[in-house]
């Protein structure tokens, strides 16, 4: 069961944040109201939330999930893998002591973001991706190692990273796009597959027996009901102009 959750409040410069592709501009006023909804849906859960200060230094930080990877022993600061998003990780040693005794740190040359990391049951998953390189793969897996934790590297293609297509539900059971339905590293794993045109709610959000979906996707969200998930849905639109997904949005422990 998670118990807990970190998430930060968008800044008014969330408007200039990163993006892959030309999309429209988000809008400030309402992705705060997105983002207090979603708090909400995690309190509804079960969660205890911690709500970190917007900081308008990093219009991506509201993306908090990329700064830290939280273990069953240690939390892992990351080392973000573009430069305007690297500061990010200051003032996290102050933040994480109440919950974790033991605080690592991925160093260079390595990069690591945590949309790229899955852990799933006593495994783990590591994308190679534009934000994670071996090197930063490589620290993590030997932190994982030391917890009886093994790890392997699963290259990204045309994603940003690799949560954007594939999450894991537990009772070994995956939500992937379609891309990933016949990946030979996830071959051991039932998987439900989102909808070819529904791609985004591949990044779902598992949190103590419920599935929180992004809105707008009503076919994966039938699937995942079928398969014997309850389901709560949430409007993230203005992060998805970012590249943005549910898991994004909050550190999970």
């Amino acid at each position: 069961m998670l118990k807990n959750a970190l998430v930060r409040t968008p800044s008014p410069e969330l408007i200039n944040g990163i993006t892959r592709g030309k999309r429209d501009k988000a809008d400030y006023q309402k992705a705060l109201q997105q983002h207090e909804q979603y708090q909400r849906l995690l309190v509804e859960q079960g969660i205890s939330v911690t709500v970190l200060e917007a900081n308008s230094s990093f219009p991506d930080s509201v993306f908090v999930e990329d700064v830290v990877v939280c273990t069953p022993k240690c939390a892992v600061i990351t080392r973000p893998g573009v430069l305007q998003r690297r500061e990010e990780i200051k003032g996290l040693e102050n933040v994480l002591p109440p919950f974790y005794d033991e605080i690592k740190k991925i160093e260079a040359p390595g990069i690591l973001e945590g949309g790229d990391v899955l852990l799933a049951g006593s495994h783990c998953f590591i994308g190679i991706s534009e934000r994670t390189n071996h090197a930063g793969a490589d620290q993590l897996t030997a932190i994982l190692q030391q917890q009886g934790i093994t790890a392997t590297t699963v290259p990204i293609k045309d994603m940003l990273h690799l949560k954007t297509g594939v999450v894991y539900l537990e009772n070994n059971t995956l939500l992937v796009n379609s891309k990933y339905q016949d990946h030979p590293a996830f071959r051991s794993f039932n998987k439900i597959t989102a909808d070819t045109k529904e791609a985004s709610a591949a990044n779902s959000l598992w949190i103590n027996g419920t599935v929180i979906v992004p809105a707008g996707y009503p076919v994966t969200r039938s699937n995942l009901e079928d398969a014997g998930y309850k389901t709560v849905a949430v409007d993230i639109s203005e992060f998805e102009k970012l590249d943005g997904g549910l898991t994004c949005l909050s550190i999970r422990f």
